[in-house]
């Protein structure tokens, strides 16, 4: 048992490795077309959707996609790393109860 929740602590650290790989390379793909293009925003609107549409958007609809694109990876991203870090906590948890 002890070595099963070893090897999937494992697993879930090396998950988490590849999806922040993965999804950086990804988001800085996208980062570095609005960068080029001088599109500006800040975090409160990467997380309030309404005030990006409100006030982004109408700035820069030519980028639309590419801004919808870099929010949407962001934010799953983000997402994702919460999931594997709380799925990573309990296991340690388990681990540290069951090697008494």
């Amino acid at each position: 048992m002890f070595v099963l929740l070893i090897s999937i602590v494992i697993g879930l650290f090396v998950a988490m490795l590849f999806l922040n790989v993965y999804f950086r390379v990804k988001v800085l793909r996208v980062y570095r077309k609005l960068v080029n293009n001088k599109v500006e925003f800040g975090a409160a609107h990467v997380f309030n959707r309404e005030k990006m549409e409100a006030e982004i958007m109408p700035q820069y609809p030519h980028m639309r996609k590419e801004i919808e694109t870099f929010v949407n990876h962001l934010r799953y991203s983000i997402r994702m790393a919460t999931v594997l870090i709380a799925l990573i906590t309990l296991f340690g948890a388990i681990l540290m109860y069951f090697r008494e």
